[in-house]
């Protein structure tokens, strides 16, 4: 293969994957502009891209033809820190239900982000906010990104709040979770900003966290 044929080969792979990082960051689905838009690429260009995500499974389209992540994106997902996923979900759900809010599991990715592995919505919540899988942010935004980032630096705090910070209009609360042989990753809430008792929804956090860290080593 020639180096043109490669170069060429590699900027398909790096746009094909920068355009599921937009979806996964959309707060909502995107049309074939929106994302070609996002993209900085001419529509047509956008247009096979997605073409190629959709043939994987990785990209759906809804009714009215506007984009989201696929369900096969989850499916790979799983197969990322696995055992903290499965150990996690039980907790999750528990807090979600217990807490009335979103809650989910965040691990540090590469140098600079933080990514969501699981997320689990309230059963029962007039409104609960989603924390789909694979959503990514700065590790300098939002709870989740401090509590890892006090692990980076050896640091000790019981959480780390954050409000307006990711998304306008909701907070968070985060601890650390540092288990031995994982990326470092946090346990945390999600919910709509107002009145909470932050330190003790912190400190139920810190409980699940210590089941999940118990559980994986022992």
């Amino acid at each position: 293969m020639t180096e043109a044929r490669q170069a060429a080969g590699s900027q398909t792979l790096s746009r094909g994957l920068t355009a599921l990082e937009v979806l996964a960051e959309a707060d909502a689905p995107l049309s074939i502009g929106e994302l070609a838009s996002r993209l900085g690429l001419h529509r047509s260009i956008a247009y096979r891209i997605v073409r190629t995500l959709e043939d994987h499974g990785l990209v759906v389209r809804g009714a009215n033809g506007e984009l989201e992540l696929g369900a096969r994106l989850a499916a790979l997902a799983r197969n990322v820190s696995r055992d903290l996923q499965s150990t996690a979900l039980p907790e999750l759900t528990v807090l979600a239900n217990e807490l009335g809010m979103t809650a989910f599991l965040a691990t540090l990715d590469g140098e600079d982000s933080v990514v969501t592995l699981a997320s689990v919505e309230p059963r029962q919540a007039t409104a609960a906010v989603a924390q789909r899988p694979g959503s990514r942010h700065p590790i300098t935004d939002g709870a989740p990104g401090r509590a890892i980032s006090q692990q980076l630096r050896g640091e000790k705090a019981p959480y780390e709040t954050s409000h307006d910070e990711v998304i306008p209009g909701l907070s968070s609360i985060a601890v650390p979770l540092a288990v031995p042989g994982q990326h470092p990753a946090a346990l945390a809430v999600v919910y709509l900003t107002g009145p909470v008792d932050v330190s003790a929804i912190g400190a139920r956090l810190a409980q699940a966290a210590q089941v999940i860290r118990a559980e994986l080593h022992p």
